[in-house]
């Protein structure tokens, strides 16, 4: 094969890997060597010229680069709506996504990529994030470390782009007024992380992502961050054959401590967040959903030193709706972010679709009210342009609808709570608890021999009706 043969070959190679979920696999892609950063990354003028900064028209527009329903500044239930969502764009799929799965290669190249994982690409990439959030109307951006800077040969040259690439973020944040909604380290896509990072069978590998989080904390916080999210895509297993899974998590539960230790000794007052997901990549995933993730932290002691970032598409791969996860990390006192997006139930994997389901919007919504707000964290859209999407344009248009989207949930949910038919039905179906045997229940104080006594006093109970078709009434009228 010829030399420029190989380079295509390569080319291709570093795109399709690198587009799921994040690109930046460091053996494969790491920094070009003859692309090292000259202090200018080589492109003039706006990245989107014939865009203007998104506004809101209402409802009867038709314009595709508009708000219909998402007002920032409107009111809803005393708060404004941009306080109720504290939107955030995910640099990762919105501009290192290339369209690429696992059956086609890349289907989209922007007009300010030139093909490098270089230092200047990557500072050219952050100026083009910066312009789109700013165009959007958003104040907020999340980021894995791989994906912002390129890898490097070592630790120590990993860290340094990284250094580089920061300095310009925080340049480019105190210049628009923008912040940091959460960062994490990739741990998941270079080859070292195959067998897991902190449930990895190879201590060396324990500690280099260990290294590889400490600095990303150190990032995070320098950046402002409000939240730190740990994904574990490789945490978990393959076959229970080869696998020692009480040690492993045994481990995983160490790698969280220490993080806990050095997020104070830094003075990071940022949130810690575990992100569940059932599986995908490893068959098991050891936070299937949020109640194994409240599980785990309750076991090893750190419920207090954790939250959940509830991800719609993962609910939906562990089984559950995106409202029960919701509902079982507020309960649990611990939902602390959402990534809003969906999947396609006629496909099994994780597709990140943008949420556009103003149903569920409006359920996710009850939950967040219910939560008083999810302050400091917010919506995050960690979702992608379909494959077929290849207009710059679409990357306003999809964000637009999901914003709407979730507006429309806030609106219909507020609509639910102000009308208060549900909560009355609600409340109805367990007013037998709202008596004095129900109370000394409720309060741990009625044993089973008292209420064996009661049984027989009373007869057979009396069971109503639980009203589900009305619920659902209720709820499609709100909308």
């Amino acid at each position: 094969m010829k030399m420029e043969a190989w380079k295509m070959f390569l080319l291709l190679l570093c795109l399709q890997v690198l587009s799921y979920p994040v690109i930046g696999a460091p053996q494969t892609c790491p920094a070009d060597k003859a692309s090292k950063s000259d202090g200018s990354d080589g492109w003039e003028g706006e990245f989107f010229p014939g865009i203007s900064k998104i506004k809101y028209e209402g409802p009867s527009s038709k314009n595709p680069l508009s708000f219909k329903w998402y007002n920032a500044e409107e009111e809803i239930l005393g708060k404004k709506m941009k306080d109720w969502f504290r939107f955030s764009v995910a640099f990762w799929h919105t501009f290192r996504g290339t369209g690429a799965d696992p059956f086609g290669a890349p289907t989209k190249q922007w007009p300010w990529e030139d093909g490098t994982n270089s230092l200047n690409m990557a500072k050219r990439r952050l100026r083009a994030n910066f312009e789109f959030i700013n165009k959007l109307g958003v104040d907020w951006w999340c980021f894995h470390d791989r994906d912002i800077a390129p890898d490097g040969e070592t630790l120590e040259e990993a860290n340094a782009n990284l250094d580089e690439v920061v300095a310009l973020a925080n340049e480019l944040q105190t210049k628009g007024k923008k912040r940091v909604l959460w960062g994490t380290a990739q741990l998941f896509m270079h080859p070292r992380y195959m067998h897991g990072a902190a449930t990895s069978s190879e201590v060396g590998v324990y500690a280099y992502a260990a290294a590889q989080v400490k600095k990303a904390l150190e990032v995070t916080h320098y950046l402002g961050g409000e939240n730190y999210v740990f994904w574990g895509g490789r945490e978990g297993y393959q076959s229970l054959l080869n696998t020692d899974m009480e040690r492993e998590l045994n481990h995983l539960a160490r790698f969280f401590e220490s993080a806990v230790a050095y997020k104070k000794k830094i003075g990071f007052n940022g949130t810690l967040l575990i992100e569940p997901k059932p599986q995908e990549p490893t068959k098991h995933q050891y936070d299937w959903d949020a109640a194994t993730a409240a599980n785990f932290l309750r076991k090893y002691g750190l419920i207090d030193e954790f939250k959940l970032n509830i991800e719609c598409n993962h609910a939906t791969l562990s089984g559950h709706s995106c409202h029960h996860e919701l509902e079982t990390a507020r309960i649990n006192g611990l939902l602390g972010n959402i990534d809003a997006n969906t999947g396609d139930p006629q496909v099994g994997w994780d597709t990140d679709q943008f949420l556009v389901d103003i149903q569920e919007a409006t359920m996710v919504m009850l939950s967040v009210i219910r939560n008083g707000g999810i302050a400091p964290g917010g919506f995050n859209f960690d979702a992608k342009l379909r494959r077929e999407s290849t207009d710059v344009e679409d990357l306003f248009i999809a964000h637009i609808i999901g914003m709407d989207t979730m507006a429309r949930g806030l609106r219909n949910a507020a609509k639910l709570i102000e009308d208060g038919s549900l909560a009355e039905l609600v409340r109805k179906r367990y007013q037998s608890f709202d008596t004095e045997i129900g109370a000394q229940i409720e309060a741990g104080k009625a044993d089973f021999e008292y209420l064996e006594k009661k049984a027989k006093e009373w007869g057979e109970p009396k069971v109503a009706s639980a009203k589900q078709e009305l619920a659902e009434m209720i709820l499609q009228n709100a909308m």
